[in-house]
Formats: C-alpha cells, sequence, structure tokens
C-alpha cells in the first residue's frame, strides 16, 4: 500500500511503502473489542478489601442471656453494629488482570492500524520539527494537514520535544512514541498521524 508523505507545511515529499500485513489487513470487530476490552480491564484500579465479620479478630462468645437483657438478641461483639466489628458489605479484593494471547494483542494492534488506513483517516509526516514551538503558528498548520477534532500523533523512538510543546495547548491533540501505540488510543481519535520514523519503528516492531 502506497501513501503519500507530507510535511508539516502540508507540501508534497513523496510516497511511502506501508506493510500489508500490518496497514492492509481486513478489521475485525470481534478482535478489535477483545483487546479494547482487555485494555481497559488492566488499566482499572483494585480496591482494598474491608474486613468482614468473619475477618476481624473478636470473641465468638455470646455476651448476653437470649432473653431478659433488654437488648437485641447477638451472638457475638463481630456484628458490624458494635465499634471493631466487619465491615458489612465492604469492598472485596477482585482480578481485573485478564490475560490475553500475544498473538491476538499483535493482530488487534494491526488491525486498528488497518482501520484507520482504509477509512482515509491516516495521515503520514516526514517529521514533526517544528521552528518554534508556538501553539498559535502550529493550529493552522494542523487544520491544513487535515487533523480533524482528535488526532493521535505516533512518532518514532521518543516523540518531538518542539512539537510537544507546542500541540500541548491543543485540544483532541495527544503524542505518543511508537512503543506506546496500542488500540483503544487508536480507535477513539478521529485521526491517525504517523511520522516516517514511526512507521519503520511500528513494522520493526511486529516484524523483529
Amino acid at each position: 500500500m502506497k501513501l503519500k508523505v507530507q510535511t508539516l507545511d502540508a507540501k508534497a515529499k513523496g510516497d511511502i511503502d506501508l506493510a500489508d500485513d500490518v496497514f492492509g489487513l481486513e478489521p475485525r470487530a470481534d478482535i478489535l473489542h477483545r483487546v479494547v476490552t482487555w485494555q481497559l480491564e488492566k488499566a482499572r484500579g483494585t480496591a482494598r478489601g474491608a474486613r468482614e465479620r468473619a475477618d476481624v479478630a473478636r470473641t465468638g462468645k455470646k455476651f448476653g442471656r437470649q432473653k431478659g437483657g433488654g437488648t437485641a438478641r447477638h451472638g457475638d461483639r463481630r456484628a458490624p453494629v458494635f465499634i471493631g466489628g466487619g465491615k458489612a458489605h465492604g469492598p472485596r479484593v477482585r482480578d481485573f488482570n485478564p490475560s490475553l494471547n500475544k498473538k491476538i494483542r499483535a493482530l488487534g494492534l494491526k488491525m486498528a492500524l488497518s482501520a484507520k488506513a482504509k477509512a482515509g483517516t491516516l495521515i503520514v509526516l516526514e517529521d514533526l520539527a517544528v521552528k518554534e514551538a508556538k501553539t498559535k503558528a502550529l493550529v493552522g498548520t494542523l487544520n491544513k494537514l487535515g487533523f480533524g477534532k482528535t488526532a493521535l500523533v505516533i512518532d518514532g523512538e521518543a516523540v518531538e520535544t518542539s512539537f510537544a510543546q507546542a500541540t500541548a495547548n491543543i485540544p483532541g491533540v495527544n503524542m505518543l512514541p511508537a512503543m506506546g501505540a496500542n488500540v483503544y488510543d487508536i480507535l477513539r481519535h478521529d485521526t491517525l498521524v504517523l511520522t516516517r520514523a514511526g512507521v519503520e519503528k511500528l513494522e520493526a516492531r511486529f516484524n523483529g
């Protein structure tokens, strides 16, 4: 698959050959759904479990008569109504660390990249170097390139510092290094922007 490469000034900079086994797959909703669900579950925090009635260390001896005491007929001091008793219906430790086959994760990322290429919302830039990190000057440039309302910019080994500073205050524009590329972030942005170095890193990630 061939795609034209542009500069930040919206000028043509030749073409780039995108690997068909990375950018030319037919997206499958079931694979993408599995990977996104796995990502979101991995991101969930685990609650600190509370000690319930069976967990607190208090005597189990019946402390009063069944009748005639003028109080409720409690069996022990571990009841939640007593100070030091167990927590009623407290938070429990739950496992939000599911597993997913590496091949499925890799396939999901390939399909997310292919979905953007197929929809025509994939932009390839030569690099992200800007002369000065000024947000105002960059907004018009991004509109010319067709970034859309939300755009995810994926660079090579590390993100370009000047571009990151210039886009820090632009809502809807986010940056990631190639190593941080993931299905959820790619799909939730309208446009995917890759640098030439980012394309090389992503293809090497699957072929290496």
